[in-house]
């Protein structure tokens, strides 16, 4: 008896320490045209992804200039179409993360939004990272439905 107490604890916990967030995914038609990297004329891209699974349970809220995006879940990343100039992104968990970024026109950046061990809940950090980084962490992940940018 005791065992298969013992037995049923330990899957059940699995399963808590496993799960995964949902967040509102995009169509793979979507995410294949977003992994081409191509921006619209006169606009640049910032693409903001988690590609690890530490915290897979916690959704990550996203604020592009005051906005909210979207939120991030593990292996998942926003597309953000946006204009050249300076804007401000934030990570809203148990701390606020913020990143500017100066975007030209033409131009791909990329944000990792770090998961990190907090008091009470999730805290994150936020890092512009190069191209080629970015590209390779991007292609692991899967496209989030992006709200009002």
């Amino acid at each position: 008896m005791y065992k298969e107490i013992m037995f049923s604890f330990a899957i059940i916990l699995g399963l808590i320490l496993t799960g995964c967030a949902s967040v509102p995914m995009a169509s793979l038609e979507k995410d294949t045209a977003a992994k081409a990297f191509v921006t619209q004329p006169g606009k640049a891209n910032i693409y903001v992804y988690r590609h690890e699974t530490m915290g897979a349970a916690v959704k990550m809220p996203v604020a592009l200039n005051g906005k909210l995006v979207g939120d991030t879940a593990a292996k998942t990343y926003l597309l953000l179409d946006v204009e050249p100039g300076n804007h401000t992104l934030v990570s809203k968990t148990e701390n606020d993360a913020v990143l500017n970024v100066a975007a030209e026109a033409g131009k791909n950046y990329y944000v990792w939004q770090e998961v990190k061990m907090g008091l009470w809940s999730a805290r994150s950090a936020l890092h512009l990272v190069d191209e080629k980084k970015g590209r390779e962490d991007v292609t692991e992940c899967m496209l989030i439905e992006a709200g009002a940018q």
